[in-house]
């Protein structure tokens, strides 16, 4: 095939494909252009996840008469005056492409007005081309609706997912930036559902309350530091508030949020000691610095930066979340050992009120002569004692058996869970008194998408207000377990993709891990046989739901061998 030249509207549509990859996409351009703008007032409005329509209203400074046209033009920006000014960007949106982006696989209305505007402009463009231009009334200001995103392009569409997973990502994404605008009021509607509203009162805590509860915005700890030219300021959570995955960690770089591998890293390395393995931290980070000592043209969506000094922002943010963490109290007095424990206690008081574990015999037992030669099988094991009130010792035909009892009470619940399930017979509690959850968007479209399949796991949830909802009934299993911080962990885990295998399982896996007996329960010997005796039985007894082992086997050889008593 000859080298040519690509026709405009083809290179506009590569071009748009750099920038435009799903509706959050177009949401974080306008928003963008919005705060760029000076707005102190977002209104979102979206509807089918994005795909039929975005409509987004400002109070900020408007575009003047003469250059609405020439805002969707290729390469057309108010933000750069020459090349010099790319090593000093100081706005959020800066390259130009985002209008003509848009404008070239969606129909786009602007209506837009300054103070000295009356009255305001509007456009309508479809296909990139300009189809009507008119004067009509409105306050300063920019109204700018995007309809049918990707509508000539079905390849493209047909990769969007779910409305709740997109609805998921723009919810997301107007999150982070009020909180990084806390100054500026945010009002978000997914599908004609209030989903936040924060007051602009230039409080991140505030905000945050907004985006993940009254209850977690109270406990969060005051971030204040600098290290050279670099300095930190914002909100991070004592290691008693942890949560399951990455998705709480927020940063922002002079204002603008991204992701980055070596913040996470700083943040991490400041709480190691101090967080259970396998939690995160909430933070909301503001990092400033000079901006020529960053390079935010990394990326064509602008989501990741480049630091010129990563080893002194990495200093700075590590120094700055560590001090907070450190000068935070312990969460609780440790509680001394019950009568009759042989080990010194470790508990806290919430450890000691789920002590005493109940282990209802399973109601099948295998016989040597039904046993099966899987590989996966267990042989019979003699309960010998406990060690350290975390793993069960046990004597097997060859050798010495360690059993970790939280990872083996997992293995068990998890596949009694799915079996409930499967035989539509789930023991579930329904709550004398309902308890009041708060939701942050994500969660909320989580809920919307699949509370169906919560249901079938004996889990209700019913909407109460904006972003409360009462939890009528819970899972037999997770009775004696903080319910809170249950169901907003097993919310926050379960993936977005449409795999309802997957989806399934990870209901019963966190449904599994909360109902399970903690490292530290102290057991009788009665409980750690009927724990063994339920794990041989089993499916699959060598790991839990998670893939880590439940089981760690010393062989007879590898005992003599460690004492001498082999040639």
């Amino acid at each position: 095939m000859p080298i040519k030249v690509l026709q405009p509207h083809i290179a506009s549509r590569i071009a748009a494909g750099e920038v435009i990859e799903r509706p959050a996409s177009v949401v974080k351009e306008l928003v963008e252009n919005a705060l760029d703008a000076g707005a102190t007032a977002v209104t979102l409005e979206c509807h089918d996840g994005g795909a039929r329509l975005i409509r987004i209203t400002d109070n900020g400074i408007g575009i003047p008469a003469g250059e609405v046209e020439l805002a969707f033009a290729r390469h057309a920006t108010s933000k750069l005056g020459e090349l010099a000014d790319l090593e000093r960007v100081s706005t959020l949106g800066f390259r130009g492409e985002a209008l003509p982006s848009i404008a070239a696989v969606a129909d786009v209305e602007v209506l837009t007005a300054t103070a000295d505007d009356v009255p305001a402009s509007y456009l309508r463009l479809e296909n990139g081309e300009i189809v009507r231009s008119e004067l009509r009334s409105r306050p300063r200001g920019t109204t700018l609706i995007v309809r049918h995103l990707f509508r000539h392009l079905p390849a493209r569409l047909k990769f969007l997912k779910s409305t709740s997973t997109e609805n998921s990502h723009i919810a997301n994404l107007v999150t982070q930036y009020s909180m990084s605008f806390p100054e500026v009021s945010f009002n978000l509607s997914l599908d004609g559902r209030s989903t936040l509203h924060t007051a602009g009162n230039g409080m991140l805590r505030d905000a945050l309350s907004q985006n993940y509860g009254l209850e977690a915005a109270r406990q969060m700890l005051e971030v204040e530091g600098s290290e050279a030219q670099v300095k930190v300021s914002g909100l991070v959570s004592p290691p008693s508030l942890g949560r399951a995955n990455r998705n709480y960690l927020s940063f922002f770089v002079n204002r603008r949020w991204v992701r980055s591998s070596l913040l996470i890293r700083a943040v991490e390395d400041a709480y190691h000691g101090y967080l259970l393995t396998g939690k995160h931290p909430i933070t909301v980070l503001n990092i400033h610095l000079p901006p020529e000592e960053l390079d935010i043209n990394v990326h064509p969506a602008k989501t990741e930066v480049k630091f010129r000094n990563s080893q002194e922002v990495y200093k700075a943010v590590t120094a700055a979340v560590r001090k907070a963490v450190s000068d935070t109290p312990p969460p609780a007095v440790k509680a001394p050992a019950p009568a009759g424990a042989e080990s010194p206690s470790l508990w806290s008081e919430e450890d000691i009120s789920r002590r005493e574990v109940a282990l209802e015999p399973l109601p099948v037992r295998r016989t040597p002569e039904e046993e099966s030669p899987r590989s996966s099988s267990l042989p019979y094991l003699r309960v010998i004692g406990q060690l350290g009130s975390s793993y069960i010792m046990a004597e097997g035909p060859d050798g010495l058996y360690m059993i970790d009892q939280h990872a083996a009470h997992e293995r068990i619940l998890f596949e009694k869970v799915l079996a409930q399930r499967a035989s539509h017979n789930v023991d579930m509690q329904g709550l004398l008194d309902p308890l009041v959850i708060e939701l942050n968007p994500r969660q909320q479209e989580v809920v919307k998408e699949r509370g169906e399949l919560l249901g079938q796991f004996g889990l209700t949830l019913e909407h109460f207000g904006e972003r409360s909802y009462l939890l009528r009934a819970v899972p037999a299993l997770m009775l004696d377990a903080n319910l809170t911080e249950s169901v907003l962990t097993l919310l926050d885990s379960l993936p977005n993709p449409e795999a309802p295998l997957s989806q399934e399982e990870k209901v019963a896996q966190s449904i599994a891990c909360h109902g399970a007996i903690k490292a530290g329960d102290t057991l009788t010997q009665e409980e750690m046989r009927e724990l063994v005796r339920q794990l041989e039985q089993a499916a699959q007894p060598r790991t839990c739901p998670h893939g880590r082992p439940t089981i760690v086997h010393l062989s007879s050889r590898q005992l003599e061998k460690e004492f001498r008593r082999t040639g």
